[in-house]
């Protein structure tokens, strides 16, 4: 049945930042179609909270709290999981963000930054999964899958966001390039993420007046949930996607221009 293809029975997935919002929702959806799950953020009670959610489906969960910026705490998180599953299948480097700050406010420092967090950090990890992955596709001839969560700022012009939008667009262009190296051992997919109502954005909703345009802007009028992510997710790290690499998905109540913007002092 063509449902099977989307089930991940017996495949072990890391997800980053996946103490809140779209990670957790993604460890959640990747649990409910049959993966145990090695869950990384800053915050091991939020990963605490993810793991009782993912263990109440039934499947196992590794916490392992990570700060993705620091190279060597990156290589213990694939070390623990190894340890503990003996193998790795799926990646989802979700964890990733940026605060607003006009164009002449941005700071070298600033810049490098959010490079860092957004796309060092995935590029490092991919690296470190990788021969995990080969190895698994040599003896069962299942590709690993990795899916990188970008921001529809990568391609959307903002006012403010410029480190954030290089960083994403950077984030967007090495899926892309990563992906026919990697093929057909490892498929590299990514996800142009829109307005999803996350901790992140939560302060920014509470304004009944920001949250009606946000709505109006986008034309299924509604904002965008956790679980609109992790549905895509699974597609991409299941067999229902197995000739679908390098591809950069829009997921964003089909938004093509940004429904409110941040206003910026003249020059």
């Amino acid at each position: 049945m063509i449902l099977d293809r989307f089930r991940l029975d017996g495949r072990v997935a890391i997800v980053t930042g996946a103490g809140k919002g779209i990670g957790a929702g993604c460890a959640l959806g990747l649990a409910e179609a049959g993966a145990d799950v090695v869950v990384a953020a800053r915050t091991e009670a939020d990963l605490e909270a993810t793991a009782t959610r993912v263990r109440a489906v039934g499947r196992r969960c590794l916490v392992v709290p990570t700060d993705v910026t620091v190279t060597e705490q990156l290589a213990a998180l694939v070390d623990a999981t190894i340890a503990e599953f003996g193998r790795v299948d799926i990646l989802i480097n979700n964890a990733g963000g940026w605060m607003p700050r006009p164009f002449m406010a941005t700071s070298e420092r600033n810049l490098e930054a959010a490079m860092r967090f957004n796309v060092t950090s995935a590029f490092l990890l991919s690296q470190l999964v990788v021969p995990y992955m080969v190895a698994t596709f040599e003896t069962t001839g299942v590709s690993g899958a990795i899916v990188n969560i970008s921001s529809r700022s990568a391609s959307m012009v903002q006012p403010a966001f410029t480190a954030y939008a290089a960083a994403k667009a950077a984030l967007c262009m090495m899926t892309r390039a990563m992906a026919p190296e990697l093929a057909p051992k490892v498929r590299v997919n990514a996800i142009e993420v829109g307005g999803v109502e996350t901790a992140a954005l939560a302060s920014v909703l509470t304004d009944d007046s920001v949250r009606e345009q946000l709505e109006a802007g986008t034309p299924m009028h509604r904002v965008g949930q956790p679980e609109d992510i992790a549905a895509a997710v699974v597609f991409l790290v299941s067999e229902a996607s197995s000739w679908v690499t390098g591809k950069i998905f829009e997921i964003d109540g089909g938004t093509e221009s940004p429904a409110f913007t941040i206003p910026v002092p003249p020059l």
